[in-house]
């Protein structure tokens, strides 16, 4: 069991819908950007399916979506949001989606990437979750860290391959890291609250997102934690050949 206790210089967090990130480890990211860490978001899908209201259009609800998305980062100090804008559902391991996240790991040069685990056995997740797990992390090896993939981005927008230290899995059925997240659970809350197509009718969230905090917390003695299973990059040398960061 690690308890992380340090900040990265740079942090991505590859999120599958609106609100994933902030419910999933917005005390992570928070906490980081307050100790000076650049935070940056992919967010994977445009959320245009997240309704059980048939007077709701999809093209409306991508666009509150988007906006509430937006909001929640800028209460979190995001540095910027990527919206890749790929509907509900529909996440494939493919060129394209692939392409969109190297991107961004090439253009913000994160030391950790953050993402859902894509390997469950134990409960039922969304299919967009998975997906956008198991993407990402191809994206980060051999993608975004290798010249010959993706050669454009380097011709046409200068975007020169990197390669992530570290990936944190949360939603993990084996987590083995605990971040403390008390001085910002509160900023977890209110981050989350800019989500509110998603939660129209629903009360006690403050009480649940706290004892959620409390009972994660426990195994690794802390007052209030998120927790992940926690992938080093650079200790494959493999990979090293393709640093170009200095730090493989």
């Amino acid at each position: 069991m690690n308890i992380v206790d340090y900040t990265p210089k740079a942090a991505l967090l590859v999120t599958p819908h609106p609100d994933d990130a902030e419910g999933g480890c917005g005390g992570t990211i928070g906490r980081w950007i307050s100790e000076g860490a650049r935070g940056y978001y992919v967010l994977c899908t445009n959320g245009d399916k997240g309704t059980g209201d048939p007077e709701m259009t999809r093209e409306r609800l991508a666009e509150i979506r988007e906006r509430e998305q937006q909001e929640a980062a800028d209460v979190m100090g995001v540095t910027e949001v990527t919206f890749l804008r790929i509907p509900d559902g529909t996440l494939e391991d493919n060129h394209e989606f692939r392409r969109g996240v190297v991107r961004a790991i090439r253009k913000y040069r994160p030391d950790v990437v953050m993402c859902i685990d894509p390997w469950r056995s134990k409960s039922h997740t969304h299919r967009d979750h998975r997906m956008s797990g198991l993407v990402t992390l191809e994206a980060i090896a051999p993608y975004a860290c290798n010249p010959h993939y993706y050669p454009e981005l380097l011709r046409d927008e200068g975007l020169e391959p990197h390669l992530v230290k570290e990936v944190f899995l949360w939603g993990s059925e084996d987590p083995d890291t605990y971040v403390e997240i008390g001085p910002t659970l509160r900023l977890k809350y209110d981050s989350l609250s800019m989500h509110a197509s998603q939660f129209v009718g629903r009360t006690g969230r403050w009480e649940r997102i706290q004892q959620w905090a409390r009972e994660t917390a426990e195994p690794a003695g802390l007052e209030y934690a998120e927790r992940f299973r926690r992938l080093p990059v650079i200790s494959d040398p493999w990979l090293a050949r393709y640093s170009t960061n200095g730090t493989a």
